[in-house]
This record gives C-alpha cells, structure tokens and sequence, in this order.
C-alpha cells in the first residue's frame, strides 16, 4: 500500500460544465448491508426499536441525494427530478438501490452513490443496538459494494 505523504498539485476546483446543454441523465446505484438473521427479521416484522427501518432509510436516502453537492465539495448543486429508493432482502442483506434523474449539464452518479450510501447506513444505525455483540463489537454487520450499476444520458 502507498501513503500519499506529499502530492505536488495541491489544487481542487469544481469542473465547468457552461458550455453544456441540458439533456435528460439518470443514474442507478446500490449497495448492500449485512445484518444479522435475527435483525433481519425484526426489520421484516416491523420490531426495530428504533421504529420503521425501511422507511426511516427511504427519507434519508432522498435527503441526501438532495443534499450531496453540501457534502462532496467538487460536486455540483443539481436539480433534482426525481428519487426513487427500493431494498430488497437477500441472503443475509439488505440491498438498497436508489435511482436519480433530473435534466441538466452534468451526471447523477454522485447523488444515486450518496443515496444508497445515506440509505445502508440509516438502516445500521437504525437497528444498532441488536447488531452488537457482547462486547460491543459488530461480527456480522457490514456494508459492501456500494456502486453504479448503470447511467443514461438523453433519449
């Protein structure tokens, strides 16, 4: 592994995207966490402590797809078109995949990744408490790959 000790050119800077035209772009991101059996099924049966797991992540998925540009300093403020958040169980997991659109000069990848991300860790903190074990620890509890699984630019 190579630590960055010291990188030459220090500058950041936001892209200019004004000579683009505005088309239609979308963008479609998931990621999974992995939860215990027992945390599984009290998310199923609605018997989270903290109250509706899924519902609670859905808000703050489209929270933060709303606010990602506040969040990654490179990225820029869009107007968003729509959200739509969906989880599905697996084996072990939850999937959360978000999907973004919105008509514009530049991509949505940033706001689906941020959505999916906000998503897998609400659903954490949601049901923290029954993910621990005795010491604290969480053996089972992980989130894992977090990616875009496809975009679309214009028709």
């Amino acid at each position: 592994m190579v630590k960055f000790t010291h990188i030459e050119n220090d500058r950041a800077q936001m892209v200019d995207i004004s000579g683009k035209g505005d088309v239609t772009r979308e963008a479609t991101a998931a990621g999974r966490i992995f939860l215990r059996p027992e945390t599984l099924a009290a998310i199923r049966e609605g018997r989270s402590l903290k109250g509706n797991v899924l519902a609670t992540a859905r808000v703050a998925a489209t929270m933060a797809v709303k606010n990602t540009a506040q969040m990654i300093p490179m990225c820029h403020p869009i107007p968003i078109s729509s959200v739509a958040v969906d989880f599905t169980e697996g084996d072990g997991y939850i999937e959360s995949t978000v999907v973004v659109k919105m008509t514009g000069k530049t991509g949505v990848e940033m706001e689906a990744l941020t959505g999916v991300s906000v998503a897998l860790l609400t659903i954490w903190d949601m049901v923290k408490s029954a993910e621990k074990d005795k010491d604290g620890q969480y053996p089972v509890t992980r989130i894992d790959g977090i990616h875009v699984i496809e975009k679309k630019k214009g028709k």
